[in-house]
């Protein structure tokens, strides 16, 4: 049966299993979702610790990142569509179970091999985890006013996790070893296993829709080849052969996907998702800034570690006004802006301050300091990105059919992944060819040592401007696509509590 609200500001009935346990569950969530995000970045500061104990190559390095991307950006669907179909709250427990063991096989690893298996089964385990927190979220609070303030805690805790992973990952290679950055994932999946088991119903979609294997199989595909190719340009080029042979396939199975969606009874990802003009705009705001953020936690982090000569935990330090700010934001102005100010306006405004953020970033220099030049920038940046992940993540879910939520939520999730990897290889591939072009064009007259150094802050600042560029694209989009107004909340398609 579907237990679901007569009206937007009433609580749920009494018999509704998961109200009174409400922001205990929230709390599980929010562990669980941590433990996800800050995967994708607490690794990398351990890498060249990892790479000198394992001793394999920079080729291989690359690897251990690729491997958790491929696995958990090309199976999110399925992942969602599992909950939906399954069960959300074993679909949770399997998965950070699964996500546990990978962890402690990644952290035993005796070689390179054993370690990217560990971060691509590390990778499949998130696709399953990552669409059930979101779905149980949107399943959980129903009401209007406790969803805002529980989705801007949830837009904190996935805006700020990579940040604290890159703290986290720094403090303990420098102070345990590499292996805890693996390691430390098994307490989270401890917290959130007791607590799923205790404060978890059972639920599931009321309509046990079957699963479309087609377009799992040319979707999952699809995606693949989408972020392997672009994870193949990073290193060998956009012109290579392998680097456009996978674009294309992606493009041509993605289409051969939405084709396969109109026509079967059971779609993987019903395109009446996708194809509202608010949940449509959300998920191309979560895009674009993911694709906008990658740049301030890549290229920021290589000029304050080599640049100015932080250690790995002060380059984790240094993002904590960031971090603070954006969980603020993202947890206190939902209570007070999202249920009275259009998302239309919130969204595009964010995007706008992390571009001014980004174009102050554009003035580093070999002469700058992080306390006059780095901390306002990074600032300005937890304020947008907070304005757009809080509002983000509760348009990309709200006014789903119960029975779609996973699979809603896993697109959300998806469109991050993607957006992250796209603007990771493309702003990676711009700062080579900044770097080249300004050591070809100044060769004459600097000397080599400070050739070198102008050429990396170069290659930062001109990255700085296109993540700028991002983030206004984003702006406009999402000013275009969104609705006017504040949405209204439909109970009938809240993605009420489903037995």
């Amino acid at each position: 049966m579907t237990a679901v609200l007569d009206k937007p500001a009433t609580p749920p009935a009494p018999h509704s299993p998961h109200h009174a346990k409400r922001w205990w569950i929230l709390a599980v969530l929010g562990i669980a979702q941590l433990m996800v995000v800050l995967d994708a970045t607490v690794v990398n500061i351990a890498l060249p610790t990892a790479q000198t104990d394992l001793g394999f190559s920079d080729a291989s390095r690359q690897w251990i990142v690729t491997a958790y991307a491929l696995a958990f950006g090309s199976l999110l669907l399925l992942g969602g569509r599992i909950a939906d179909v399954i069960g959300r709250k074993w679909v949770f427990l399997i998965g950070a179970a699964g996500f546990a063991i990978a962890s402690a096989v990644g952290g035993a690893s005796v070689d390179v091999g054993m370690l990217i298996a560990a971060r691509a089964v590390q990778g499949l385990f998130a696709a399953l985890l990552a669409p059930a927190i979101l779905a149980l979220l949107t399943t959980t609070f129903t009401d209007p006013a406790e969803r805002g303030k529980a989705f801007g805690v949830f837009g904190a805790i996935a805006g700020a996790g990579t940040s604290i992973g890159l703290l986290l990952g720094g403090f303990l290679t420098e102070y345990a070893t590499w292996r805890w950055t693996l390691y430390v994932n098994l307490i989270f999946a401890v917290i959130a296993l007791v607590g799923g088991w205790m404060l978890l119903e059972h639920s599931r979609s009321a309509e046990r829709a079957k699963l479309d294997l087609p377009g799992t199989v040319v979707v999952s595909a699809g995606l693949f080849a989408l972020v392997y190719g672009f994870s193949h340009a990073e290193t060998d080029g956009w012109a290579n052969a392998v680097t456009i042979g996978f674009l294309v396939a992606s493009a041509v199975l993605l289409s051969v996907f939405v084709a396969l969606q109109r026509r079967v009874a059971h779609p993987l990802l019903p395109m009446r998702v996708v194809l509202d003009r608010n949940r449509g705009g959300a998920y191309l705001a979560m895009f674009a800034a993911s694709a906008g953020m990658f740049a301030v936690f890549l290229f920021l982090t290589y000029y304050l570690q080599v640049s100015l000569r932080y250690s790995a935990v002060m380059t984790g330090v240094a993002f904590l006004p960031m971090t603070g700010s954006l969980i603020v934001v993202a947890s206190m102005a939902t209570t007070v802006l999202v249920p009275r100010v259009s998302s239309r306006v919130l969204i595009p405004a964010g995007m706008v301050l992390a571009a001014i953020g980004m174009y102050l970033l554009t003035g580093l220099g070999l002469d700058t300091t992080y306390a006059a030049h780095v901390l306002p920038a990074t600032i300005l940046l937890g304020l947008g990105l907070g304005l757009v992940f809080a509002p983000g993540f509760s348009l990309a879910t709200l006014g789903v059919q119960a029975h779609d939520s996973g699979v809603a939520s896993a697109a959300v999730n998806t469109v991050q992944q993607i957006g992250g990897s796209i603007g990771t290889a493309l702003l990676n591939t711009i700062a080579a060819t900044a770097a080249s072009g300004y050591a070809a064009s100044h060769v004459l007259s600097q000397r080599p040592a400070v050739l070198a150094a102008n050429a990396q802050i170069h290659s930062y600042t001109t990255t700085f401007w296109w993540a700028a560029g991002i983030f206004l694209a984003g702006a406009i989009v999402a000013a275009f696509v969104l609705r006017p107004g504040v949405p209204e909340f439909d109970p009938e398609h809240a993605g009420g509590v489903v037995l």
